[in-house]
């Protein structure tokens, strides 16, 4: 059984930078396409982020341009660096696969953004 840990959130002012991580438990992480999620209070989850298995990533509208994506089979880790941070970024942020078939997920990581 696969099993997520998120870090790297944080509090950060407006266009400041935050990088987060995530630690998958054993092998079958490198058959999966992975992605990066964000639920704000009030709001669904949504995927903000992904990447196949072979390292292309993909992004929502939203963040596109300002957050990256990428993984390490070998350390069995995905992170995604995020910069120019917004206030509507603030939410915690999770990572599991990028279609249905999800891990159970995390703890998740926070995110907020503000002055």
């Amino acid at each position: 059984q696969v099993q997520l840990v998120e870090s790297g959130g944080g509090l950060v002012q407006p266009g400041g930078s935050l990088r987060l991580s995530c630690v998958a438990s054993g092998s079958a992480f490198r058959a999966y396409a992975m992605g990066w999620y964000r639920q704000a209070p009030g709001k669904q989850r949504e995927l903000v982020a992904s990447i196949s298995v072979l390292g292309r990533p993909n992004y929502a509208d939203s963040v596109k341009g300002r957050f990256t994506i990428f993984r390490d089979n070998a350390k069995n880790t995905v992170s995604l660096q995020m910069t120019s941070l917004k206030s509507e970024d603030t939410a915690v942020y999770y990572c599991n696969r990028a279609v249905v078939g999800y891990i159970p997920w995390g703890q998740g990581t926070q995110v907020t953004v503000s002055s």
